[in-house]
């Protein structure tokens, strides 16, 4: 039988998280917390199971969650959004990327992503017919961290480009968009028919009292804007998969036109229980820049005298550190070895990116109790 996808593979969080298994080692390559949600929001799905909110939910999701996401949206971003014809909840932020590039592309549509970029958005374009477009996130003088060039991406618009994708936070590199950031995407894609995807999973994750740069919170953007978010993130449940999307009213009608089909509906009592503890507990989301943003000083203090070099993560929770110091073995080797001889699991930064990035980059999650934190850094500073 031919594959629709012969060159993707197996994704490399589960290569890594498979070889960390196998040999017993730290596992910081996948992202997902070691530790529990808030037991209140357990409580809440308990009580939801045990209430009768066992069958189908709407297509579009439980009322609730849809309206606690349209409060959210406009008390942080202050863009009023309607709960009933532009959000949908959707079945982990994975499901809302890959029904918004089906909805959008076709054979012959060009897709422009930023590298390094998350894994999972080029098999969508590829599935949808597309082809997918590689740009390198840039650093320069005047601007040591990774971002846009935005000259560039002008450049690389053409008549068959269809959609945009940005990720930020983003993963893996922890950068963040800057408000003239969006004034550029803006003009760059004016009297153009391009549309946006705007991964922004990692929204409440963001340090240094640094305000996240939603494309919701731009008027022209969001008019050509998909956004998907994760609650998996957001409230330490990455396995309860449950995420949504925003758009404007005409695109979120094309992109119900596929999530009916992808998954149809998303588990219901725990669309409940996120409804309730979104409502009861506005508190918590608003408080994780800081718990997260003591978790990354954490993890980069106790790296700090090893031979790694790194600039601390602006976002999310993982931090790249460069090795080019300790070896001049490709990352995707070095990582596996990593693994295998002190046992510490990282993703290679590379397998984001068409080209490889300068230096040599591993990226490590530090959603970690801050024992397991110890454990590994004190590994990496035997290198």
């Amino acid at each position: 039988m031919d594959s629709k996808l012969p060159d993707t593979g197996m994704s490399i969080f589960a290569v890594m998280t498979q070889l960390a298994n196998d040999c017993g080692a730290i596992n910081l390559a996948q992202g997902f917390p070691s530790f529990n949600p808030d037991e209140r929001l357990l409580e809440l799905a308990n009580k939801h199971l045990h209430a009768g909110a066992n069958q189908y939910a709407p297509m579009s999701g439980v009322p609730a969650l849809r309206h606690a996401i349209a409060k959210k949206t406009a008390d942080l971003y202050g863009r009023q959004i309607d709960a009933d014809t532009e959000i949908t909840v959707c079945d982990g932020a994975t499901e809302g990327l890959f029904s918004t590039i089906q909805a959008v592309v076709g054979s012959g549509d060009e897709v422009i992503v930023f590298d390094p970029a998350y894994d999972s958005y080029e098999p969508a374009v590829t599935l949808a017919g597309g082809v997918t477009r590689h740009l390198p996130l840039v650093i320069t003088r005047d601007r040591p961290d990774f971002h846009i060039d935005w000259q560039q991406l002008a450049q690389s618009i053409n008549s068959r480009t269809r959609l945009i994708i940005l990720n930020f936070p983003q993963n893996p590199t922890g950068v963040i968009l800057t408000a003239d950031d969006l004034d550029a995407l803006a003009e760059v894609t004016r009297d153009t028919s391009i549309y946006l995807l705007s991964d922004e999973v990692y929204e409440h994750i963001i340090f240094d009292d640094q305000a996240h740069q939603s494309l919701a919170c731009h008027d022209e953007l969001w008019q050509r804007t998909f956004i998907v978010s994760s609650f998996g993130k957001t409230y330490h449940v990455t396995g309860w998969k449950v995420g949504y999307c925003i758009a404007p009213s005409k695109l979120m009608a094309e992109f119900r036109n596929i999530h009916q089909w992808a998954c149809y509906s998303v588990v219901t009592p725990l669309q409940h229980a996120l409804a309730d503890f979104m409502t009861l507990t506005p508190e918590h989301y608003r408080e994780l820049p800081r718990f997260y943003e003591k978790k990354r000083d954490r993890f980069c203090d106790l790296v700090r005298n090893s031979r790694f070099t790194f600039t601390p993560a602006a976002g999310t929770f993982f931090q790249v550190l460069d090795f080019s110091e300790i070896s001049e073995e490709d990352d995707v080797n070095y990582s596996r070895r990593l693994t295998r001889e002190i046992g510490v699991a990282s993703i290679p930064v590379s397998v984001f990116c068409e080209q490889p990035p300068p230096g040599r980059k591993l990226r490590f999650c530090f959603a970690k109790d801050d024992a397991i934190l110890e454990e590994a850094a004190g590994k990496l500073c035997q290198l």
